[in-house]
């Protein structure tokens, strides 16, 4: 992919940014530098967002580099060098710049909705940020590396071949039930191997952050959180009456998709391992030869490019290793991302790809995550206000993998597997609910709760899983598996209250997947534009620009669940 960066004004072109003895005189510059007009301010505010473009692209790849490798000792020295030399000077430096701008009267003349977002956000800031916590979160990263070498390293051997718990998950969709049950096995008793040593990890995160939540004054890591995170239009107990909604508008559903699958299984009882085989008995799905991640990524670029040429054609300019890793290797950290190069205006695609379905839909996600990186940037310069908040950046990536599902014979040539896909996606969705408001009330209680006990966290994650998982599935026989479910979970362990977004945001996804079946135009046409506003507007108004609405009560979430049961309905029998 051709680089697209801008030129340098500010910062050197020569700049070593490892280096914090060459950043810290570009940032004590902008500390000195008097800001006594509008023009100056705007300056100062380009600038400060070249500087922090450069360096933030810098930390982006170290971040990749070990995501990719996390058993390569050079790519970790690196990372943490950045880690420890220049994020823990980084923080405060910005900080003092973030003061800089709301102390001086010259931020007046940043007026209208293009600065109103950035401002709050700068502001809340400014009010948590203490010099205390800073050593703090630089423990709390090098404790999520660990987390993730952990997972990294897990590997079985499986039919005289070691494979990652990612590789095995295909084997999980095959028709013979003495393979699936070896398969699951195999891989809950790998996670199990390392159960200690991941509630040990996690535990110090837990104290790592109550100790910075009671740093910046605030009663407990979920108070701290919602003004870190900027969380300005909705509550915790938005949230929780979010879960309230889920359990008594998705559970039934669920429940009978269960009772479904029991009885096309023809089984006595329905096992962990039975929910990702064909009822049908049918082979697995392959999209895809999982050995040939260019196989998926050109398939992909066509359903990108039959939702819309322009998606293609941005698409097309991706390359591998500089914007794309996809494949599942031994020390690859788990999941998928996708990550924004602020500088180069480039998009990182990350995930393990298996061959399977989910890989798909998977692509398809991160893809619309680098479509709203990618026209967020051309539109603002200013990097403080390209990001649109999370809950509407999972719109961009969750309404793609909807719009793309309408295009699964680029990857299936029988109608057969494009309605087996299909169906696996949408029931998919109507099981995502249950599960987000597992993980997201899960880290409610890890949070107001300081100080528990590992048999205290069990139990209440057990009172969760009760309640939001179908009694149809039986887990008898590995209770301790289930118990330590919420281990693969990662976002538990990198992003605390990071999933409720999820939620969130596929009930807009699902609102827009409705305009795109009624006037594919028009839905396409207020996916880009509202894309395009990056941060530059507040959440409700980002929803509406896109012609959605921002509510995640049981009144918006009941008709989208009816009509999505009313889509799996049209669908060719199950089985």
């Amino acid at each position: 992919m051709a680089k697209t960066t801008t030129t340098r004004r500010f910062v050197p072109a020569d700049v070593d940014l490892s280096d914090w003895s060459q950043l810290e005189p570009l940032f004590d510059a902008l500390r000195d530098r008097q800001m006594d007009s509008p023009d100056a301010v705007e300056q100062w505010l380009a600038d400060l967002s070249e500087l922090m473009a450069a360096v933030s692209e810098y930390g982006a790849r170290r971040r990749i580099d070990q995501a990719c490798h996390t058993d390569d000792p050079e790519i970790e020295k690196a990372f943490l060098q950045y880690v420890e030399q220049i994020a823990p000077k980084l923080r405060p430096a910005f900080f003092e710049l973030q003061k800089k701008l709301l102390d001086s009267p010259g931020h007046k003349a940043l007026e209208g909705p293009r600065y109103a977002v950035m401002l709050r956000e700068w502001q809340a800031d400014v009010e948590l940020f203490r010099p205390a916590n800073v050593p703090l979160e630089t423990e709390v990263t090098k404790l999520v590396s660990s987390y993730d070498k952990l997972i990294g390293a897990m590997e079985v051997d499986f039919q005289g071949k070691k494979r990652t718990l990612q590789q095995l998950a295909k084997f999980l969709e095959e028709p013979d039930r003495a393979v699936r049950e070896q398969v699951w096995t195999l891989s809950a008793n790998r996670r199990l191997e390392d159960r200690d040593a991941i509630e040990s990890t996690f535990d110090k995160l837990l104290d790592l952050r109550q100790q910075i939540a009671t740093n910046a004054d605030k009663a407990d890591y979920r108070e701290y959180t919602w003004q870190a995170r900027a969380r300005f239009d909705y509550s915790p107990e938005d949230c929780l009456a979010f879960a309230d909604a889920i359990e008594q508008v998705c559970m039934p559903l669920v429940r009978e998709l269960d009772e479904q699958r029991k009885a096309k299984l023809g089984v006595d009882s329905l096992r962990p391992w039975d929910m990702a085989v064909d009822v049908a008995g049918r082979a697995p799905l392959s999209p895809f030869d999982a050995d040939d991640p260019s196989e998926l990524v050109r398939r992909a670029g066509e359903v990108f490019g039959r939702v819309s040429p322009t998606l293609a054609e941005e698409f097309g300019r991706l390359s591998f290793e500089r914007n794309l890793d996809l494949e599942s290797r031994r020390g690859k950290r788990a999941g998928g991302f996708q990550s924004a190069l602020e500088e180069s205006g480039e998009p990182f695609i990350f995930m393990n790809a298996a061959g399977v379905q989910r890989d798909v839909e998977t692509l398809l996600h991160e893809g619309g995550h680098a479509f709203h990186f990618l026209w967020s940037w051309r539109a603002e310069p200013l990097v403080f206000l390209r990001h649109a908040p999370l809950e509407f950046c999972e719109v961009a990536s969750m309404a793609m993998e909807l719009m793309g599902s309408h295009h699964l014979d680029v990857f299936y040539a029988d109608a057969e597997s494009q309605a087996r896909a299909q169906r696996n996606m949408l029931e998919g969705i109507v099981r995502f609910f249950p599960w987000m408001a597992t993980i997201d009330s899960f880290q409610h209680w890890l949070y107001t709760n300081p100080g528990h006990t590992a048999d205290e966290r069990r139990e209440h994650w057990l009172s969760l899983m009760a309640r939001f998982t179908s009694p149809v599935v039986d887990w008898s026989g590995f209770e301790q598996a289930r118990a330590h479910l919420w281990h693969r979970q990662l976002h538990l362990f990198h992003h605390p209250f990071y999933y409720i977004e999820y939620g969130i945001a596929q009930l807009g996804a699902l609102q827009l997947w409705a305009r795109f079946k009624q006037d594919r135009e028009q839905a396409l046409q207020s996916y880009q534009s509202a894309l395009t506003l990056g941060g530059t507007r507040p959440l409700p108004q980002l929803f509406e620009a896109a012609g959605l609405r921002f509510d995640f009560t049981r009144d918006t979430l009941e008709p989208l669940m009816q009509e999505l049961w009313g889509q799996l309905d049209a669908l060719p029998e199950r089985g």
